[in-house]
């Protein structure tokens, strides 16, 4: 019985990849800035297992005999989001980023929402979630139109407060948007943003949900799939996969149940993929800019890792990487262009291989097609052989 358990430590980068500077990323390096700020950051699993041996890594010690192999991995395809990230894993690259809208929507756009959903809409301007629902919460309540907002990233994002337009009704008018934005307007993904409380006071709840793109092409996940696997995803990996070539999934509060989820899924008696995203990194800390929160986050992380190691049968091999970059140390809140870290580890692997700098994340999708034996017309480079006795 074989499985691939791929980890994601959403935005984990680990230093501007060559070409940064054209996405306005130049100085970003999320592990290395932060462990900086905080006077040095100590992630003990990580780096026993080969965080602190990879090529270009600052801040984190280095071991003599990791228990892990390591590398670290470049981005192929254009742009610097969740689901370009997530897809190139899987081994999709793209050759153009998905479109964003800096300056809000065009009019004409918001104008056929409006008419899709039968009500005007508030806001299209670019702004975080939090800040948006304190500028317009009270305003929304009065009306009852939904908030339209974007960010930095490729997003069409609807908030609405639950008790005047329920979750349901949210979801379809995302569903609405998703239909809606084709061709030049494809954003990665429609977020629902539903929020709680009362004036002066609100929150966000739980109930977000992603409506994305359904992938450009077929991935590691689908081949699985056809040729008997199951693949069971945990976080919002069936939201950016749009269900495609997922058998199970099961959505997450937090991190730690994510990697809660993660080993209720490993005890499973079954063969195939296991593909888990541990946002909280990115959307409660990166993204707001708040260094300690990212820090306290890895270290609670790091703290699992022996768990997730003991739950490893003697024939799964596990990732742990990142889809992209946001460093909490610059003035951007965006997600910024940057290496991230490969771990690699299996109890019937060998230790301490240095698989250095890899060419693009899909090198993960073609070394768990050669792990099961799948024929697989994928991009990327396996490095299976490198890592196996």
């Amino acid at each position: 019985m074989k499985r691939a358990i791929i980890i994601v430590m959403d935005s984990v980068g680990m230093g501007e990849l060559p070409d940064a500077v054209k996405y306005g990323d130049q100085g970003s390096n999320t592990l290395g800035n932060i462990s900086r700020q905080v006077g040095g950051l100590r992630l003990p699993n990580l780096e026993k297992m080969g965080l602190g041996s990879i090529d270009g890594i600052e801040g984190f010690g280095d071991y003599a005999d990791p228990l892990g192999c390591y590398g670290r991995m470049a981005e192929m395809s254009a742009g610097k989001d969740t689901t370009t990230g997530h897809w190139e894993i899987s081994g999709i690259i793209l050759d153009r980023p998905f479109p964003v809208f800096p300056q809000g929507f065009p009019e004409e756009l918001i104008r056929e929402f409006e008419k899709a959903i039968g009500t005007p809409i508030l806001g299209n301007v670019v702004a975080s979630g939090t800040e948006i629902i304190k500028m317009l919460g009270d305003r929304h309540v009065s009306t009852g139109y939904p908030i339209v907002y974007t960010s930095a990233d490729s997003v069409f994002q609807i908030a609405a407060h639950e008790d005047v337009i329920p979750r349901e009704k949210l979801y379809d008018m995302c569903r609405a948007a998703r239909t809606m934005l084709k061709g030049q307007y494809a954003v990665g993904r429609v977020i629902a943003r539903p929020f709680a409380g009362v004036p002066g006071n609100y929150a966000r709840t739980g109930g977000r949900h992603d409506f994305s793109l359904k992938p450009s092409g077929k991935t590691i996940l689908d081949y699985a799939c056809e040729n008997g696997l199951k693949v069971k995803a945990v976080g919002k990996i069936e939201d950016i996969f749009s269900k495609q070539g997922i058998t199970h999934s099961v959505h997450i509060s937090d991190n730690m149940d994510g990697v809660d989820k993660t080993l209720d899924y490993m005890r499973d008696m079954f063969e195939g993929i296991i593909f888990t995203n541990l946002v909280d990194f990115d959307m409660l800390f990166g993204h707001r800019n708040d260094v300690r929160g990212y820090a306290d986050a890895l270290m609670r992380f790091d703290g699992r890792i022996p768990q997730i190691l003991e739950g490893l049968g003697d024939e799964d091999i596990l990732f742990i990487t990142a889809d992209h970059g946001c460093d909490p140390t610059t003035p951007s809140t965006d997600h910024s262009r940057e290496y991230v870290p490969l771990i690699v580890y299996g109890k019937k692997l060998k230790r301490g291989i240095n698989l250095g700098t890899r060419d693009s994340f899909s090198d993960i999708a073609a070394t768990v097609s050669e792990y099961f034996k799948i024929n697989a017309p994928l991009p990327g480079k396996s490095f299976y052989k490198d890592v196996s006795i």
